[in-house]
């Protein structure tokens, strides 16, 4: 039994031995490896500032100058169609027709209170009516 035991205590030692060795190169290929991922994330940042201070392709430049246009012609059709309202500058004859039998031949300078004495004998739905088709020619206030 003692020899059973020696060659069980000398196993034993040679495992120890082993798992230490293991454990030690275990150790340096970690150290190894943090070391990389070092370097390897210094490398990525400096190929992403590479990428940020790249100058742009001609594809990217002939993109943006199209931008640029469609921009500056989107201002001016905004420009333009301020300027041009889609305001009705004339009055319909039937309208027309109907203020001249009231009295009133002018439209420049048109009261509210005015017209609404001459649109007296009218009924409410004539002279919303006329008061609308007047307000959308722009000749009431």
């Amino acid at each position: 039994m003692e020899l059973e035991a020696g060659d069980l205590l000398n196993a034993m030692t040679e495992s120890m031995e082993r798992l230490n060795s293991a454990a030690s190169t275990l150790e340096r290929a970690a150290a190894a490896m943090g070391e990389r991922s070092t370097a390897a994330a210094g490398e990525l940042s400096r190929m992403v500032a590479t990428v940020e201070q790249s100058e742009p392709t001609a594809r990217e430049r002939e993109l943006e100058q199209r931008l640029a246009a469609a921009e500056q012609r989107i201002a001016e059709l905004s420009a333009q169609e301020a300027k041009s309202t889609s305001v009705r500058k004339t009055l319909p004859a039937t309208t027309v027709q109907l203020l001249a039998k009231q009295g009133i031949a002018s439209f420049e300078g048109l009261e509210g209170g005015a017209l609404d004495a001459a649109l007296a004998g009218l009924s409410l739905e004539q002279r919303i009516a006329v008061k609308s088709q007047l307000l959308r020619a722009g000749a009431l206030s």
